[in-house]
């Protein structure tokens, strides 16, 4: 017999592959449980249903960095390593970002709930950019406007094929490598703050 901590993993895989492909709404517990190689009535037993799986994913496969602090005394190491961190979550999770993003997108809701796991990510963010723009380090008119446009960065870090064909008279190079997305998203934020570091 399987064990259930097994069971439940398998379940959020799966559920997390769907909802990204999918939706949220586009998919069943039935494709999850085919998808999880599980019986139907486990999705129940284990989670109460697809709307509470969804709600898991974020509390099973959330950054290990919202648990970090940022001391602010050097605000720009602390969004260079916001960044790398970020960056790192978005290649190695790029479902849950797709999923959050329909939720928002789609002002499902579900989205009011999911904030928590947003806001834990993007207060940290706000804190440095402010204490960045006290210490004259970075640069910038409007938190509001500036916290918006270096999420969608972050967000967008990915680099995705949709794009190929704009680029197609140019030879295209899988630049996809963790060190070399965080180099290429770090400068073009830092450049944006008008930060001389």
């Amino acid at each position: 017999m399987q064990d259930s901590k097994d069971v439940k993993l398998k379940i959020l895989d799966g559920a997390k592959v769907l909802f990204a492909q999918k939706g949220f709404e586009g998919t069943t517990v039935r494709q999850i449980c085919d998808q999880a190689g599980v019986a139907l009535a486990l999705v129940s037993y284990h989670f109460g249903g697809k709307e509470n799986v969804l709600f898991a994913l974020y509390d099973t496969f959330a950054p290990q960095f919202l648990n970090e602090t940022f001391v602010l005394s050097d605000p720009e190491q602390d969004l260079r390593r916001f960044i790398g961190e970020f960056v790192k979550f978005r290649m190695e999770e790029p479902e849950l970002i797709n999923i959050l993003q329909q939720e928002i997108m789609m002002q499902s809701p579900r989205a009011e709930r999911l904030q928590k796991c947003v806001f834990a990510l993007w207060v940290p963010l706000k804190e440095i950019l402010e204490v960045g723009k006290e210490q004259g380090r970075f640069e910038f008119d409007s938190l509001r406007h500036t916290l918006n446009f270096i999420v969608g960065i972050l967000i967008h870090s990915r680099v995705s094929s949709f794009f190929d064909p704009v680029f197609e008279q140019y030879d295209i190079q899988n630049n996809a490598e963790l060190d070399t997305v965080v180099e290429h998203t770090t400068r073009f934020i830092f450049k944006g703050l008008q930060s001389r570091s």
